[in-house]
């Protein structure tokens, strides 16, 4: 068991006993429930008395930059698996994008998804942490409660974010930070631009992650398998470009540290596309890919052909060097 959790364990999470992910009990949390239902129902009454074209293409222009450069470059390939280097005030900046998506302030989404991640890699994991409900029970679970766990593993952040003063900043008031957008919009076009480019835009970011996640764990399409895992990514095509490339979860979930996440032909990754742009502006640098990573023992080859030319035509089409 101890060898186990040593050769599974996510570097920030200090954990004793295999079961700390397992036995617990999933409870409604009314904060979470209250956040997400207000953004639901101005988004259904106001954003559909003020609807106009132009609305629609604020929510759409601000999503994208919310889940472009906020949590898929900020919040995902940054702050939780720091994949690339850049500038503080340019990690700063991204950051503050990825908690206009809604879900959590930075810390609290670092813990969630370390938690889950940790789970995810052990033989058995609790149907929270894996998605492992039926779609209606999960959506729920997810969207609505809190798991409370009986023993929970213990997270251990690096001082470079749990004591940064701006992060902590934003930990505290991170629901508040929808306001400066908000005022902004209201501004540039009354109560439409905010229904649409607040509400309607936490709504989406919200309930689509959870969507992605749920499919994402469940149904898709997958290159590798983590041997003893509870839990397999999948790769969800058709959302590619929706999710800013975060829909290659199989493709993560091999390689976590890697920046870019669609490694195949054809396998679109926007966020991917940023950072080439952004290493070119001399913005970025030190982008991990999977071939500097750690070798994973327990990654294994799954469609059909052998590990070795798998790997050439991950590393062909990634343009690493064979």
């Amino acid at each position: 068991m101890t060898t186990l959790l040593t050769n599974l364990k996510n570097h920030r999470i200090q954990a004793d006993d295999i079961d700390s992910v397992v036995n617990g009990e999933v409870r409604y949390s009314p904060a979470k429930s209250l956040w997400l239902g207000s953004m639901l129902v101005a988004t259904l009454t106001g954003g559909v008395l003020t609807f106009s074209w132009s609305a629609l293409l604020v929510f759409l222009m601000t999503t994208a930059a919310a889940l472009l450069f906020g949590h898929s470059l900020g919040s995902h390939r940054k702050l939780i698996h720091d994949s690339y280097q850049c500038p503080r005030w340019l990690e700063y900046a991204f950051v503050y994008c990825g908690i206009q998506v809604g879900l959590a302030g930075p810390l609290g989404l670092l813990h969630q998804h370390d938690l889950r991640d940790y789970a995810q890699r052990l033989p058995k994991c609790h149907e929270y942490l894996r998605h492992g409900s039926p779609f209606w029970r999960d959506a729920w679970w997810q969207l609505h409660c809190d798991l409370h766990l009986s023993n929970p593993p213990q997270l251990k952040i690096e001082s470079r974010i749990a004591d940064d003063r701006f992060y902590q900043f934003l930990e505290r008031t991170w629901m508040l930070q929808q306001l400066p957008l908000a005022l902004l919009l209201y501004a540039c076009g009354g109560w439409g631009f905010v229904f649409w480019g607040s509400c309607a835009r936490v709504t989406a970011g919200v309930i689509g992650h959870w969507l992605i996640g749920y499919f994402a764990h469940n149904h898709g399409s997958m290159h590798y398998g983590v041997h003893g895992a509870a839990v397999q990514g999948r790769n969800i095509r058709f959302t590619s470009l929706l999710t800013m490339g975060e829909s290659w979860h199989n493709n993560h979930h091999a390689f976590p540290g890697s920046a870019r996440l669609g490694l195949f032909p054809g396998e679109w990754d926007p966020g991917w596309w940023a950072l080439v742009v952004l290493q070119k502006l001399g913005l970025v640098w030190e982008i991990r890919l999977p071939a500097s990573l750690p070798e994973r023992p327990e990654l294994r080859a799954r469609d059909g052909v052998g590990a070795i030319e798998l790997d050439r035509r991950r590393r062909s089409a990634a343009g690493e060097d064979l």
